[in-house]
């Protein structure tokens, strides 16, 4: 099983979809004529959807802020900070801190950076990383590949 769609409730259906598209990097797919509300490629057709709902449509006058994670390449992530901080958008660590690094939830091990859409909705990139799971670190990804480099050494010698 895998999530296919999500949905989120936006103030401006035309600009969060400039956001999503130009900022996030999703594909247009279809403007409802009748409704407020875009939806937007996550991912090919066949996989992956995220609809965007606005104040006029019963789910847009919702208030909840929402949280979505798109799976991205360690070299993707690196690339979305640069260019996330580019645009003047805050880049934010696991814990909600600003940082210009992806952080690192060692008992996946995932490294992930998080920002805010204009709506204020809690977007991630994130990436798997091969290393073995690590369950105590939390931490900066400069931290985690010292650590990784470090075990790898003492599992040579």
């Amino acid at each position: 099983m895998r999530l296919y769609e999500t949905h989120l409730p936006v103030a401006d259906t035309k600009a969060a979809e400039k956001f999503y598209r130009e900022i996030v990097g999703l594909r247009f797919a279809y403007r409802d004529p009748t409704r407020d509300i875009v939806f937007l490629w996550a991912d090919s057709k066949e996989k992956a959807m995220i609809g965007l709902w606005g104040p006029g449509t019963t789910y847009g006058r919702q208030s909840d802020k929402c949280h979505i994670a798109f799976a991205v390449s360690l070299d993707e992530l690196f690339a979305a900070i640069k260019k996330l901080n580019g645009h003047g958008i805050e880049t934010l660590g696991f814990g909600d801190g600003k940082t210009s690094e992806p952080t690192v939830i060692g008992w996946m091990p995932s490294a992930q950076i998080y920002f805010r859409d204009p709506d204020g909705h809690k977007l991630e990139f994130i990436t798997i990383l091969p290393n073995p799971p690590n369950r105590s670190f939390n931490g900066p990804y400069s931290e985690w590949k010292g650590l990784s480099t470090s075990r790898n050494a003492h599992r040579h010698n």
